[in-house]
């Protein structure tokens, strides 16, 4: 398996911001539904399809799930793929809250 790097909520909102990162979610529709990342692209990792990851137009690539857990799993199905996309948000959206970064209502 491919390694996968820890980011931390701060780094990843930041990479956002300055335009870095293109935050992809892997949560289902139902947890978005619920809550979301104010800037993700949602691609659930239950249908993950690594073709379906929009085009980063030169931003990384970091996953993104509740807790941590599937971002792995996503980011190393992606680099199975060929695809070099080796970054994850440590800790999902709660250590997002955590850090007290804020989240929108779902859609």
């Amino acid at each position: 398996m491919g390694q996968v790097h820890d980011l931390m909520p701060q780094d990843v909102a930041k990479g956002i911001a300055e335009g870095r990162y293109l935050l992809i979610d892997v949560r289902e529709p139902n947890e978005v539904a619920a809550e979301a990342y104010p800037d993700a692209v949602v691609v659930p990792l239950s249908t993950f399809d690594p073709k379906a990851i929009p085009d980063p137009a030169g931003k990384e690539i970091v996953f993104a799930c509740r807790s941590g857990k599937r971002s792995v799993a996503a980011s190393q199905a992606a680099q199975m793929a060929g695809l070099r996309y080796d970054k994850h948000l440590a800790g999902g959206i709660l250590g997002w809250k955590a850090a007290g970064l804020p989240t929108k209502p779902g859609h």
